[in-house]
Order: C-alpha cells, then sequence, then structure tokens
C-alpha cells in the first residue's frame, strides 16, 4: 500500500473516532435530559395541583357566604313569625324557612366536601414536592458524574484531533483536499475496505482489473460504482 493510501486510510479511521465521541455525549448528556423532564413533569402537576386548590378554595369562600346568607334570612324568618296575624302567613313563612334550613345543610355539607377535597390536594401536593426534592437531589448527583464523564471524553477527543492535526501536516494537500471533497458526501465512508471483491461502501462487486489495482495497493482506486476511495485488507 503506497503511502498516500496508508494516510487515507489512517486519517478517515481518525475521523470516524471523532465523529463516535458525539452520539457518547449525547448519550450521557440524555441521563440529565431525562431527569430534568422528570422534574419539569412534577412541576407541570405542581401547578395544576395548585390551580385545582384555588378553585376549591374559591368554592369554599362562595358556600361560606352562602351559609352566611342562608342563617342571616333564617333569623329574619324567625322574628317575622312572631309578627304573623294569619295561618297562611305562618305557614308560608314555614316553608320558606324550611328551604332556607335545607339550603344551609347543603351549604354546611358541602363545605365538608370541599375540606375533605382540601386535604386531599394537599396531601398529594407534599408528596409530588418531595418527588420533586429527591429527583432535583438526584439530579445533581447525575450532573457530577456527566460532567466528569464529558471531561474524559473532551480529553479523549483533543487527542485524536492532535494526532489528526499532526497527520494532515505529513500529507500531500492535494490527496487531502480529494479525500475531503468525497467526506462531504460519504461521511465515514469515504474510505472503505474491498472485501470478497466488493466495496464495503455500495457492496457493489468490483470489476477485477480494478480489484488487481487495489490488491497491488500502489495508486488511490476509488470505486467505479459509488466513488469511494477502495484499500484492501487481509480476510
Amino acid at each position: 500500500m503506497n503511502k498516500y493510501l496508508e494516510q487515507l486510510v489512517l486519517l478517515s479511521k481518525i475521523d470516524q473516532e471523532i465523529d463516535s465521541f458525539e452520539p457518547k455525549i449525547e448519550t450521557i448528556s440524555k441521563v440529565l435530559k431525562d431527569a430534568e423532564n422528570k422534574i419539569l413533569k412534577i412541576d407541570i402537576q405542581l401547578s395544576d395541583l395548585d390551580n385545582e386548590i384555588k378553585d376549591t378554595q374559591q368554592q369554599k369562600i362562595q358556600n361560606n357566604t352562602h351559609i352566611t346568607e342562608f342563617s342571616t334570612k333564617i333569623k329574619e324568618l324567625s322574628k317575622k313569625s312572631t309578627m304573623v296575624k294569619t295561618e297562611k302567613e305562618a305557614n308560608a313563612l314555614k316553608i320558606e324557612e324550611d328551604i332556607a334550613r335545607e339550603q344551609l345543610d347543603a351549604a354546611n355539607d358541602e363545605i365538608v366536601r370541599l375540606d375533605k377535597i382540601l386535604d386531599s390536594k394537599e396531601a398529594f401536593k407534599k408528596e409530588l414536592l418531595d418527588e420533586k426534592a429527591k429527583e432535583v437531589q438526584q439530579m445533581e448527583s447525575v450532573k457530577i458524574d456527566i460532567q466528569t464523564q464529558i471531561q474524559t471524553i473532551e480529553k479523549e477527543r483533543m487527542g485524536v484531533y492532535d494526532r489528526k492535526t499532526q497527520l494532515i501536516a505529513e500529507m500531500n494537500q492535494r490527496v487531502l483536499s480529494f479525500y475531503e471533497k468525497i467526506r462531504k458526501w460519504a461521511k465515514n465512508t469515504a474510505v472503505v475496505p474491498v472485501k470478497k471483491q466488493a466495496c464495503y461502501g455500495c457492496f457493489m462487486k468490483i470489476y477485477d482489473k480494478t480489484h488487481l489495482s487495489i490488491i497491488r495497493g500502489e495508486e488511490i482506486v476509488t470505486c467505479p460504482h459509488c466513488g469511494r476511495i477502495l484499500y484492501k485488507v487481509q480476510e
């Protein structure tokens, strides 16, 4: 294998190694993102719960207002009943008072029901707040772990970049430019091996004459089908 081809094979492998770092970082970062999403979900639940609690408290205020109104009305009806002159008036007041008492009882029952709902929602809110506190604590731990992992990966990546910089400095610029043009569309498959007389980029069979040139390794050969740079490896 000639010098330029050896350099291209090595450069391709270095580029593959560089590109492999990003998925690693994304995978690690996903753990933090998942933790943040958990906390966001809890925050949404807490916000909805606060709105529900406010609505329930507003209903309770309205019912307390009704209780005051019904109590006042019952007192007024009781005063009126002492001043009635006919049985018809007394019966009418009695019916009106009974209705007011029923409304008062219903309002008191509603207050009891609303109090139970509030107690339940407040208890659930406490559970959510406790859960959020745990998730936040875990997330802080995850952050520290992720920062350590990313620092390690970045250190490795810089080492690979240094190897690439050193290699590029030694390469023929025309050969490098040729490689970069192919890499623009072929990405990490710009330089691929030939196995069983097939290009491992497009997996098409290589013609005998082209295959022979690849085996000799005396020059840079591209795939006649896809245009990738080819090299021979031991099978």
